[in-house]
């Protein structure tokens, strides 16, 4: 308190006027370019003002990122033709529409496969679903099956930051964390955004830049959530703090960063008293959200056993439910292990044994108790895989290497048609055939069923405005409710 007082005895009647003058010239300013955008900056309670535009058909969104590239051709994109092309070369008139990554480079011969797994349709929509997910053909009737997603990045980091972020390159604002910006929370003693990531993971490394908050204020990047007594790191008090005595702290603590923003104007310090004071309210509302012991043997049913090991795919998808009934506004689960370069029939069975029965066990949970329609559910990875095996193909086993021009994403939930299945791919599953759904179409249509105009929320950042989906993007329309 006395360095404060130090301090402000050092300013001068000049030093006041000088910095009184420029912030109210910088406040008039702002109004006059964008009265929204300047009232909006004033707010450090992370309830920020731009959005939402219109009514909005979701609270909340649960994506659930299967991170490495899921295999279209043995999950929903059912492609009979491939089995009498089995073990043919691909025509070059197919193969030269797409560019290849540089694992196949060395690859002599490049035989069609088809999928090892058979397919049968389901529920009233009929859609084709590989026998690898039993339990998901039981909801598909609830899900809106995209097969012409595509991408423009071939390696997995930039195809990642290209989904989550909307540039290849790491530093962008992540999905949460513009829906933070744009629509604060309903929630304030929990995060806006959180990240839960299953524990064994895959191969390939998963950047915490894809939940960064980039240029945005701090107090928007997503919050990961672990397994184990401590879901937040040093989140809990050091042996012998007492609550009061952390209150009194984070008092004395804001009073000085308070001051600090008065001599500076530096936004990033609101941001830090925010994330102080979410902190102290998350003391005793984290362990409450993530208590899943106390939840009935009927939902462990519903998800599997796994669902009791935390960190777990399914552990972490009963989790997200629990913080959804909470009003959180962004739910990221990331599950890696889905890049099949080679022995695919046995990596991608292993995968879908560990997602399938808690992914539909998720959906179902949401519809019993009526989140469901106010909730949007996301499935999908960052690209596809090719339709020609990569290295040998034997009898009963083969790889596939990444693939950017065509793959398959599901959405459920608030404002999507259910029992729909949207877009068609070529023979091969190699080339978008119709009703292409580029990944900057499928971020603007997240944004619209959060009632956000994807061209209207934006950031100015170096002297440019950003939004989430660049200079791109349509709402695919068709598929909303």
């Amino acid at each position: 308190m006395e360095e404060i007082k130090r301090i402000q005895q050092r300013q001068s009647r000049r030093d006041f006027l000088k910095q009184g003058s420029l912030g109210f010239g910088a406040l008039a300013l702002g109004n006059l370019l964008n009265p929204a955008d300047a009232l909006a900056k004033s707010a450090t309670s992370g309830g920020i003002i731009p959005g939402p535009h219109f009514p909005a058909k979701a609270k909340r969104v649960i994506y659930l990122f299967q991170s490495g590239g899921p295999s279209q051709i043995e999950t929903f994109d059912y492609k009979p033709e491939l089995a009498k092309w089995h073990g043919q070369e691909i025509p070059d008139s197919v193969k030269g529409t797409q560019r290849n990554s540089g694992m196949v480079t060395g690859q002599s011969t490049f035989p069609l496969v088809k999928s090892i797994y058979d397919f049968k349709q389901y529920g009233q929509s009929g859609a084709w679903v590989s026998e690898l997910f039993p339990y998901t053909s039981q909801v598909v009737d609830e899900m809106c099956i995209i097969k012409s997603m595509y991408t423009e990045a071939i390696n997995h980091e930039p195809a990642v930051m290209f989904v989550q972020t909307g540039s290849q390159l790491s530093g962008r604002p992540s999905i949460g964390s513009w829906l933070s910006y744009g629509l604060g929370s309903d929630n304030e003693n929990l995060p806006h955004f959180i990240v839960l990531i299953s524990k064994g993971g895959g191969a390939q490394p998963l950047s915490s830049a894809a939940w960064g908050n980039g240029f945005l204020a701090s107090h928007h990047q997503g919050v990961q959530f672990r397994s184990g007594k401590d879901p937040v790191l040093y989140l809990n008090n050091p042996y012998g703090v007492h609550q009061d005595d952390r209150r009194r702290a984070l008092d004395y603590i804001k009073e000085m960063n308070e001051h600090q923003y008065g001599l500076w104007g530096d936004p990033e310090i609101h941001s830090k008293i925010t994330q102080y004071e979410m902190a102290y309210r998350m003391q005793t509302s984290v362990p409450e959200a993530v208590e899943v012991g106390k939840e009935p043997d009927h939902v462990y049913e519903l998800y599997g056993e796994d669902a009791r090991k935390p960190g777990t795919y399914a552990a972490n998808c009963l989790l997200a439910r629990r913080l959804a009934e909470r009003d959180v506004k962004f739910i990221q689960l990331y599950h890696m292990g889905w890049d099949q370069h080679g022995e695919l029939p046995k990596g991608i069975k292993r995968q879908a044994l560990s997602t399938d029965q808690a992914t539909a066990g998720l959906i179902k949970d949401l519809k019993q108790r009526g989140l469901l329609e106010d909730t949007l559910v996301v499935w999908g990875g960052e690209f596809g895989r090719t339709s020609f095996s990569q290295g040998r193909l034997t009898k009963d086993n083969y790889g596939r290497d990444h693939h950017p021009g065509c793959f398959t994403m599901w959405m459920a939930g608030a404002g999507v048609k259910p029992g729909m299945v949207y877009g068609e791919t070529d023979e091969f599953s190699y080339n978008v055939a119709s009703n292409g759904v580029h990944v900057h179409d499928f971020q603007a249509t997240l944004l619209h069923l959060m009632g956000i105009d994807h061209e209207q929320l934006t950031f100015k950042h170096q002297g440019r405005r950003y939004r989430l989906t660049d200079v791109h993007g349509h709402v695919v329309k068709d598929i909303l409710a």
